[in-house]
């Protein structure tokens, strides 16, 4: 009893302490950002001495934040449904089919899970320049060389995650489907994919939040047109001044379209991971 009291106790402070270390920083943003810039650079205070919403009207003509919005969410919208849709063909076929080189092609696909991302930069830097050399096709300074870049990393894990919930399926719901008259395609989109959904949507809200939130690769292969957020952001930041106030407004602002996909779709991802996680 004592026992279970102590351990209940201990849980109990260490969870409290873990809530405080993550919701202090946000919290911290959250006031900054509705101070008068002369308050943020002044001593701290915990509560805003002057409250004001300014820093939300001129951040947009501070910075081009919305011209940074709508080339994040062109980046990181294409590059998890392009991850989604490869990732989901490729699970299945390497749950279901059986062909010569699977096991090899798994291996190498969960290898590139064991170098870290700035060991590509300057490799996928320099293949991009030369393929843009050599078929004028735009990679840097473009969209599309964002989007090749964060689908190579996404689709890795998005693979491994859904091989993993595909595997627990049993496979009679196919061959029931098959007997009732549809192909194995057809039994993949009518039976699989509907059950498969709470994994779909975790994989998705991850390979989103990689895209959303990146800033290596987007400092360098971003021009002024299509640089992102999380690069944007450094445009706050003078040679005289940084207005941290609407630095810290942008931030609010940045990180609303995550939290609100995260609580639309919440019950799906700890559906979904659960279950890639017990195969």
């Amino acid at each position: 009893m004592r026992d279970t009291l102590a351990f209940r106790s201990t849980r109990a402070v260490v969870l409290t302490l873990l809530f405080i270390f993550c919701a202090l920083p946000i919290y911290v943003i959250v006031v900054s950002s509705v101070k008068p810039l002369r308050d943020v650079q002044s001593a701290w205070t915990w509560f805003p001495q002057t409250f004001t919403i300014e820093p939300y009207l001129t951040m947009w003509s501070t910075v081009p934040l919305a011209q940074y919005f709508m080339n994040s969410l062109i980046v990181s919208v294409t590059a998890t449904a392009c991850s989604l849709v490869l990732a989901i063909i490729a699970a299945y076929a390497m749950v279901r089919l059986r062909w010569r080189g699977q096991r090899a092609f798994g291996l190498l696909v969960l290898s590139t899970q064991m170098f870290p991302g700035i060991l590509f930069l300057l490799p996928l830097y320099l293949l991009f320049v030369q393929l843009q050399r050599t078929l004028a096709i735009p990679l840097v300074g473009s969209h599309l060389g964002l989007i090749i870049t964060y689908l190579t990393f996404s689709l890795p894990f998005a693979i491994w995650m859904l091989m993993g919930f595909f595997a627990a399926m049993p496979e009679e719901l196919e061959e029931a489907a098959m007997i009732d008259g549809t192909t194995r395609f057809g039994g993949f989109i009518r039976v699989i994919l509907p059950i498969a959904r709470p994994g779909i949507v975790a994989v998705g809200v991850f390979a989103f939040m990689n895209s959303w939130g990146e800033v290596l690769f987007a400092s360098v292969l971003t021009t002024r047109e299509t640089r992102t957020l999380a690069v944007g952001m450094q445009a706050f930041s003078t040679m005289t001044e940084v207005r941290w106030n609407e630095a810290m407004a942008a931030s609010v602002v940045i990180s609303l379209p995550i939290l609100i996909a995260f609580l639309l779709v919440q019950r799906h991802i700890v559906t979904g991971l659960a279950a890639g996680a017990v195969k």
